[in-house]
């Protein structure tokens, strides 16, 4: 017999509630410019009960090639990377409606 989910009551393979999880989330994809003019891009909104934002943060550090961390209930990239946080996050499933570049 295969384990169901205790929220959505289907099995754990044919689970959803990750991807409703992920609908439902407003993220935002700002620039912050800090001392000495050094930029830094904040993302906000993804919820740290469902994702782990530390692991995540490690992705998106590999993926722009930056130097970052996780903190607070947001990640900060070290760089203006704001457009490669938003391909990166909607090919991992994030809508692209619920994400906001400012």
């Amino acid at each position: 017999m295969a384990d169901i989910c205790s929220i959505c009551g289907l099995p754990k393979d044919l689970c959803v509630c990750g991807e409703i999880g992920k609908e439902q989330q407003r993220i935002r994809i700002r620039l912050e410019i800090r001392k000495w003019r050094k930029t830094s891009t904040i993302i906000d909104g993804i919820d740290s009960k469902d994702t782990d934002l530390a692991s995540l943060a490690q992705k998106l550090k590999n993926f722009c090639a930056c130097g970052g961390t996780a903190k607070n209930d947001q990640i900060l990239l070290q760089g203006d990377h704001r457009e490669k946080v938003r391909q990166y996050l909607i090919r991992i499933g994030y809508p692209e409606a619920n994400i906001e570049i400012q």
